[in-house]
């Protein structure tokens, strides 16, 4: 390691020489090797080393006027030894080989007295393995590390913002990526700003769009993990002019249990900057209805139920049962838990992964039975808008019927706890999909009354708005399609959407089932809503990119309007209501919402049941209307099978 480091050393400062620096000493090299090879060849020809004055002094001098003059005009300085080959070899060979013959017909052909003639056979030898091994030896020297040098000058220009301890490691950790190349720091302390940290200049952050141009600075890795939402919004702000990329590290619990490496480097996700500061939880409610139970979730490999599933792990339930009807879900949720719990050293909790529908009766009694969950969260639905708009008959079989199937499963276990993930969408729902789910609320909120005059299941559900990064959110959209290069695709200009990250809402999910009395509906507050096309210009920015539109036609990334699709609202709430009440959590709301109590409920959904069976999607949505208030579909019907059917009797 030492003789790598000490060649690398050595042949950076002979890289920097200027092109006739490096010819005059390549000049000096061949010199000296005329020279040297002159008095080697007197020793191997007399046996004895002998002094260059008299007449070895003849020989030196004529093997320097004559391989001199020879090896320029055959152009052997012209080359770059570096990239020296076969076909430079070849010429050396040919150089040589002219020298050769004059210098052995000078001294062996015609002959110098106190010179033996075979002096001028074993000299032009000695000199073209002397030549040919300097410049093998300086393509193997120089060749490699100027190949790395060139690769270096190749690679993306990055400054790290943060010249602090986890600045520093990252600049360390960076110094032989073979992705991208640091050539500084930025950081607010004006103490630093001219300094070096680790050989790297330290810059004022307000210098940013300056040095972008001047120093081809294409990203700029934040490595500041302790700083909140607010001071990252106010550090993106000052580079969104920069047209540079920016790339960001995990927060400070995540990299407490190791140094800083460049595989912890990611993209600066939207989540960073949306929404507010997390508040930290209430463990005892974390806790109360998971430690130490057997919990139990239904659509565990979905965005909800597997988050949900990660934050369950590490409040240490005694058993958790995985309910997912994707095999290839359940096995990757299962393989991932198998493996934190190894990480995290806990070998009593136990990890069933089931699969079963929860459409299912049967599965879902036999597993309830089975296990007797002490809490159950029914994250399994169809959530995505205008999937379940194609398909109601399937959408409102799966939230709605198989929402009930798996509450009578749990009434029958005596399970304590039964909590259902909700939507913005169920309020006043322009969707089957958040029709569906409302009416899914209302059948926990009318078996609520139910259990509550028999002590029995304790039914709650918990509604929010967008999560990000989950199936079908815009954000890994829009990321794929600006990695694409365009367009964004966008419905409206005035669509508006709450959005909380998916770990923050699991664990709001998990304190508010804990607080449940029973048919309460949890509002989780989502923040401010955020305009999606502003969503979008932020994602193009912070990648570096410009926003191509009328103004900016030679910009790099379009966006495009395609409309609202079927169902979809351009605004989205969280209450049908305007009497929320507070909790003993600041994000955790609860709503007053009007419900149907079962003996009605029950003989209407048995009416909804058989227009489902027959798929008469018109009666379907008439009949969600009367039973959800508020629901106003949006459009006509375009149920794929619905149209499909019209369409022959037509012809």
């Amino acid at each position: 390691m030492k003789r790598v480091l000490l060649l690398e050393n050595t042949a950076l400062p002979m890289l920097a020489l200027p092109r006739a620096a490096k010819r005059l000493l390549a000049l000096l090299v061949d010199a000296g090797l005329c020279v040297l090879t002159v008095w080697l060849a007197f020793y191997l020809r007399l046996g004895e080393w002998i002094g260059l004055s008299g007449a070895p002094a003849w020989a030196v001098l004529a093997a320097l006027c004559m391989a001199l003059p020879i090896f320029i005009v055959s152009g052997l300085y012209r080359a770059i030894f570096r990239y020296s080959g076969w076909p430079a070899l070849l010429a050396v060979a040919r150089a040589i080989m002219i020298y050769g013959l004059l210098f052995s017909a000078l001294f062996t052909a015609i002959g110098v007295p106190g010179v033996p003639r075979t002096i001028g056979l074993i000299q032009p030898m000695l000199l073209l393995f002397a030549v040919g091994a300097t410049r093998a030896l300086t393509r193997y020297w120089l060749g490699g590390m100027y190949q790395n040098q060139l690769k270096l000058a190749a690679l993306p220009k990055v400054l790290i913002y943060g010249a602090g301890t986890v600045g520093w490691q990252l600049a360390t950790a960076m110094s032989n990526s073979h992705e991208m190349r640091v050539i500084g720091f930025l950081d607010d302390d004006v103490r630093l700003h001219g300094n070096l940290l680790n050989g790297y200049p330290v810059y004022s952050p307000d210098d940013l769009e300056g040095l972008a141009e001047s120093l081809g600075v294409s990203t700029v890795l934040l490595a500041i993990p302790s700083a909140n939402r607010k001071r990252r919004n106010e550090i993106l702000q000052l580079m969104l002019h920069a047209k540079v990329s920016v790339r960001t590290l995990p927060s400070l619990m995540d990299l407490a249990h190791g140094r800083v490496s460049t595989t912890d480097l990611r993209e600066l996700d939207i989540e960073d900057l949306l929404g507010r500061e997390p508040v930290s939880p209430n463990h005892i409610l974390l806790g109360k209805n998971v430690r130490g139970k057997v919990v139990l979730v239904t659509g565990a490999g979905g965005s909800i139920g597997s988050e949900l599933c990660r934050q369950i792990v590490k409040l240490e339930p005694s058993t958790l049962l995985l309910v997912e009807q994707s095999e290839f879900a359940l096995y990757a949720l299962h393989q991932e838990l198998l493996t934190k719990l190894g990480d995290m050293g806990i070998q009593t909790l136990r990890l069933m992964p089931l699969l079963a529908s929860v459409r299912d009766a049967e599965r879902m009694r036999e597993i309830m039975a089975t296990w007797k969950p002490y809490t159950v969260y029914h994250a399994a639905a169809y959530k995505h808008v205008p999937m379940v708009e194609h398909n109601p008959a399937e959408g409102i079989k799966n939230n709605v019927l198989g929402t009930l199937t798996a509450a009578r499963a749990a009434q029958e276990a005596a399970v304590a706890h039964f909590v259902l993930i909700s939507t913005d969408k169920a309020v006043r729902p322009t969707n089957i999909m958040g029709a569906s789910k409302r009416l899914a609320e209302l059948v926990l909120q009318a078996l609520a009354q139910e259990s509550a005059t028999r002590g029995g299941t304790c039914f709650s559900m918990v509604r929010f708005g967008n999560v990000l990064g989950s199936s079908g959110s815009v954000v890994p959209k829009f990321r794929q399609q600006i990695k694409d290069g365009g367009p964004i695709t966008l419905t409206h200009p005035d669509v508006m959407r709450y959005f909380m990250t998916i770990p923050e809402a699991a664990e709001l999910v998990i304190q508010a089932g804990a607080m449940a009395r029973g048919g309460d509906v949890f509002v989780l507050d989502m923040g401010e809503p955020v305009k999606i096309i502003d969503l979008a210009h932020r994602m193009i920015e912070l990648s570096g990119l410009t926003l191509r539109d009328a103004e900016n036609p030679e910009g790099d990334i379009e966006i495009a309007v395609t409309g609202l699709r079927p169902g979809e609202k351009l605004f989205e709430e969280l209450l049908i209501g305007d009497n929320p009440q507070a909790t003993s959590h600041p994000r955790i709301m609860k709503a007053n919402e009007d419900f149907l109590v079962w003996v009605t409920l029950e003989e209407k959904l048995r009416s909804l049941q058989l227009a489902l069976d027959l798929n008469d999607v018109a009666t379907v949505r008439a009949m969600l209307q009367q039973l959800v208030p508020g629901y106003q579909p949006s459009g006509d019907i375009v149920d794929w099978v619905h149209l499909e059917q019209e369409a022959e009797m037509a012809s």
